[in-house]
């Protein structure tokens, strides 16, 4: 058995069932070595098959392998699949040929052995692997007896891997559509042929929502889920992704019942400023994010964020017409970037350059905030035809805005970012006005591509730079496909 958990812990992504005698040579990663997961677990590696579930989330470089470029691997994509594909980001202040594949998406000339979807795919699968095998542990009453386990402790753990589960796959589902769902720990070269077949989307999103689900019942309602660890997964975060689950499918009503149900526990609300939200000195003292990788420096493995390291090479850009979209005033521009120092300092946590070029930085990687959740539910309210209400919520996002303190320390000027007219009834200009809103508030944060795939729009806004239709899905990685022996069909186009 110990051969079979061995190749799919190591993160060569989901199939590596074909030619796989390479891989047996391979160090595994992460908290747990094969051994500590073949033998008869422990307290503590039950305890660990949870925590090193979270690592795929992280921006820490060389989470897998060692600086391999050639692989997409060197550190989590989700900057380069969703930023710098869409109309907000380019690769580098100053283009050159340094990792030429990455302006690819900014001009949407790859092809399907990109690394770039060959590092997506491997941290999503590498990430669903740890959980399935968290959640065969925890699901296991027998070995949860004989090791005493707390059932309070069981419960919050299993509620966790359950909802990083969901998280994976639907990074998954909405990069590539249909993909291989994988629910179990693979044992056998047999179970891995079994799975590497691409499973319909709808299915997929089917189990993402039973994975919530199940996660709901079992975490404590309260903020933190652990206060001595509030970076784990809590109930909050599990019932906004249930609502962005329902966005991303059009069900408007669940929409808004969910955060609806989200409001009523208080947990949330906007910060004063704006920045609060990134500043590395308020982590978890803040009112706003909902769910986020804790980076933390000096940690053994490390677990700083890396990508403040590549920013020091002069990575992460914003597009001029990114720049354009603020209007006058708005401090979130200078928060967002400093375009003079050349510094994004909502990925440095800091407004003075500080981190910049550290690969071992404490700035967190936001990946839920309760602004994201109140435009969800204003373009929900939208939909089903309340442009009042969904007026009034742009514009409670517009007057934190303009109301927060200013990078420089003043105010900004009064008419700054007025409020919208709720007396508006043309649901077309709303709905440029929430498209406006979501772009400026949440610039940089790795939601803009799919955004503007979701709603239709994308070969509008990006046409000109190349995307076609069949850009609407990234291809499966084209070695997945190979390995897989031609069980798993390319998408479209590619």
């Amino acid at each position: 058995m110990k051969i079979f958990r061995n190749i799919f812990l190591i993160a060569s992504g989901l199939l590596v069932f074909a030619g796989c005698e390479d891989y047996l040579t391979k160090d595994p990663i992460g908290l747990l070595t094969p051994e500590q997961v073949d033998m008869d677990p422990t307290k503590t590696t039950v305890e660990y098959s949870v925590s090193s579930s979270y690592q795929l989330l992280s921006s820490t470089l060389n989470i897998i392998g060692e600086w391999e470029w050639d692989k997409g691997t060197v550190t989590r994509n989700d900057f380069i699949l969703q930023d710098i594909a869409s109309d907000d980001m380019q690769k580098k202040w100053n283009p050159d040929g340094d990792q030429a594949w990455m302006d690819e998406f900014n001009n949407f000339s790859f092809v399907a052995s990109n690394q770039g979807f060959n590092g997506q795919w491997t941290y999503d699968y590498e990430g669903i692997s740890r959980t399935n095998t968290a959640i065969d542990y925890l699901t296991n009453q027998s070995m949860m007896e004989t090791l005493g386990f707390d059932a309070d402790l069981q419960d919050r753990l299993l509620g966790e891997a359950y909802f990083l589960r969901a998280f994976y796959y639907f990074d998954l589902v909405t990069n590539f559509g249909d993909v291989p769902l994988v629910l179990n720990p693979l044992t056998s070269f047999e179970e891995a042929y079994e799975v590497a077949v691409r499973t319909k989307n709808q299915q997929v999103w089917d189990q993402i929502r039973s994975d919530l689900a199940k996660a709901k019942e079992l975490l404590p309602q309260s903020k933190y889920s652990s206060e001595e660890e509030p970076w784990r997964v809590s109930l909050g975060a599990v019932i906004a992704l249930q609502a962005k689950v329902e966005l991303f499918n059009e069900n408007w009503n669940e929409v808004i019942e969910l955060v609806n149900e989200l409001e009523s526990y208080g947990f949330y609300d906007l910060n004063e400023n704006y920045f609060d939200s990134f500043d590395v000195e308020k982590e978890f003292q803040e009112d706003e994010v909902i769910f986020c990788y804790d980076h933390e420096p000096l940690q053994t493995p490390d677990n700083g964020n890396g990508l403040c390291a590549l920013l020091g090479w002069g990575f992460v850009a914003p597009e001029t017409n990114f720049l354009e979209e603020f209007e006058d005033n708005d401090p979130r521009l200078l928060y967002t970037v400093d375009v003079e120092s050349q510094n994004v300092n909502k990925i440095l946590g800091s407004l003075d350059g500080s981190y910049k070029g550290d690969d071992d930085s404490p700035s967190n990687k936001i990946f839920i905030r309760w602004a994201d959740v109140i435009l969800w539910k204003a373009e929900a309210l939208l939909n089903n035809g309340d442009t009042e209400d969904a007026i009034a919520l742009i514009n409670v996002i517009r007057q934190r805005a303009r109301n927060s303190v200013t990078a420089e320390g003043t105010y900004p000027p009064d008419g700054t970012l007025p409020d919208r007219d709720v007396n508006e009834t043309d649901v077309a200009v709303i709905k440029d006005w929430l498209i406006h809103e979501r772009r400026v508030e949440l610039g940089i944060e790795s939601h803009r591509f799919r955004d503007l795939k979701r709603w239709g729009i994308a070969e509008e806004v990006l046409g000109d730079r190349g995307f076609t239709s069949k850009n609407y899905l990234y291809p499966i990685p084209q070695d997945e496909v190979d390995k897989s022996g031609g069980t798993i069909i390319q998408n479209d186009g590619y």
